[in-house]
């Protein structure tokens, strides 16, 4: 393997390249006319323009990615996270081209990528899943009948796809029916797909997942947890490893069962298998996500190891060069994505110029990111700028680091979710480890943050207001001493 295309764009791609340059692999970069002076283009060996702005006509077209690849030589992809990274059809089009995807294979995409199929695989390793239907729900007298065997609530979920779409809790019997179309017909829009089923809602859920990694020889270990309860719009800001409630058996088990997952579609490549934690610490399978995800620097910190290296190596035909037993965990690691996003109104993203951007420094932070000062944040793509990571001997430590680093980063011209961040690494419950996705709907306020930054505001004109006193005060006594010594010198001269 001498050169990689990397099917994504921004922090991502920079983060796989200089893994790449690392191990003395070429790397090619494709970009739409928007990221045409992106950092992941100039970073690369070598570049391709794939089509316009908007990702379904650049980086959501899997045959321009294939053009790409024949035009400069590269002998594999990398997709990333996101756009194409879980797409059995494009895993199916780089195999029939010839070409090594780094990822596993169409099948095990295809499986996972379905929360039916992806129980159904599971359930042969029985494999802990919270109560429900195990298929697609097509009769809803029936569906209603097997909810009040769950018992209320309980949350009708799509069968394809995430991020919140096409799920609907229902409290009680009389709703059903209207969620349950009301879902339908979320799911058929997002995802082409309107396949329901039915869970028992987990009132106080912890969001628990497990990284795997599977080599071509039949070898599979984990590579412990990540800590990912702190969402918004069911979708994760803060993740951190380990998680600060899990004990050593919890850990062993959930571990195990992640491997056993990961071996029911002789899965190959980086994985993550995810649970959710209900409030006795009984934890059930979710889902498998059959990529590298964003938050994987928490878990390379604490491990030492270069997961996207490990994904090259295996994709090359290497075994792994490590047993379960050998893997330790050292340490701490949290991460904050900073979004151009204003937790202020309601998390909405917000477009514009980086007038000022800053990054924190010293031991123990580490920031993934593909922006410069000066650049604009596009309308087109995910509005994720960086992921701020801190690292500590201890959760302590790691939470102390992340605050002095938030405060650090300066970023200036959009608003974005460091402030959010601070919040949530001094509130009480983040601090006590007592807290589940419902963090934000619990504990966090708008007017909470309007409040700090006025305050922030009020400090730093005091301290302007010295500054400028002291300066003038200064600049007086200057003056002062000059006109003495004029008055001095024409003295003596006369």
């Amino acid at each position: 393997m001498k050169k990689i295309l990397i099917a994504n764009r921004g922090e991502i791609a920079l983060r796989i390249m200089r893994s790449a340059r690392e191990m003395g692999i070429k790397t090619v970069a494709v970009y739409s006319e928007a990221d045409r002076a992106s950092l992941h283009v100039l970073y690369a060996d070598e570049a391709v323009c794939i089509g316009p702005a908007p990702s379904n006509q650049s980086y959501l077209i899997g045959e321009k990615i294939i053009e790409a690849c024949k035009l400069t030589g590269a002998d594999a992809i990398h997709p990333g996270y996101g756009f194409l990274s879980e797409n059995a059809a494009f895993a199916r089009l780089v195999e029939a081209s010839g070409i090594i995807l780094i990822g596993p294979t169409p099948e095990a995409m295809e499986i996972m990528g379905n929360k039916l199929s992806a129980k159904a695989a599971a359930l042969k390793y029985k494999i802990p899943m919270v109560p429900g239907t195990e298929e697609a729900i097509t009769d809803i007298e029936d569906a209603k009948l097997r909810a009040v065997e769950v018992g209320f609530p309980i949350l009708i979920k799509a069968a394809a796809g995430g991020g919140g779409k096409g799920m609907r809790v229902v409290e009680k019997a009389e709703d059903f029916e209207e969620q349950m179309q009301l879902a339908v017909s979320e799911a058929l829009s997002a995802f082409g797909d309107g396949s329901v089923f039915i869970e028992r809602y987990v009132t106080s859920p912890r969001h628990i997942e497990i990284q795997v990694l599977g080599d071509t020889h039949g070898n599979i270990v984990h590579l412990f947890e990540r800590e990912c309860s702190v969402q918004r719009r069911h979708q994760k800001v803060i993740e951190e490893a380990p998680s600060s409630v899990l004990t050593p058996e919890i850990r062993e088990r959930m571990g195990r069962c992640a491997v056993d997952v990961a071996k029911s579609v002789n899965y190959v490549g980086a994985g993550t298998v995810e649970f959710i934690l209900d409030e006795n610490l009984e934890f059930f399978f979710l889902e498998m996500n059959t990529r590298l995800q964003v938050e994987h620097p928490v878990t390379e910190m604490i491990t030492g190891l270069d997961l996207v290296k490990e994904q090259i190596k295996i994709a090359r035909g290497e075994k792994l060069h490590y047993k379960q037993e050998d893997l330790t965990m050292n340490g701490h690691a949290i991460e904050l994505r900073v979004y151009a996003e204003d937790p202020e109104n309601n998390f909405l993203p917000d477009i514009g110029t980086l007038k000022t951007y800053k990054t924190p420094k010293g031991n123990g932070v580490r920031v993934d990111d593909g922006f410069e000062q000066g650049m604009e944040i596009p309308i087109y793509y995910d509005p994720m700028i960086a992921k701020l990571i801190t690292y500590g001997m201890d959760r302590e430590e790691a939470l102390k680091r992340m605050i002095r680093a938030i405060d650090e980063y300066e970023i200036t011209g959009i608003q974005t979710t460091l402030s959010f961040g601070k919040f949530v690494m001094q509130h009480e419950a983040f601090r006590s480890g007592n807290f589940d996705t419902h963090f934000v709907s619990k504990y966090f306020d708008a007017d909470s943050l309007k409040i700090d930054n006025a305050d922030e505001a009020l400090i730093a004109g005091i301290f302007g207001a010295l500054s400028f006193k002291k300066q003038v005060t200064s600049r007086k006594s200057v003056l002062n001493e000059q006109i003495e010594s004029n008055w001095r010198k024409n003295r003596v001269n006369k």
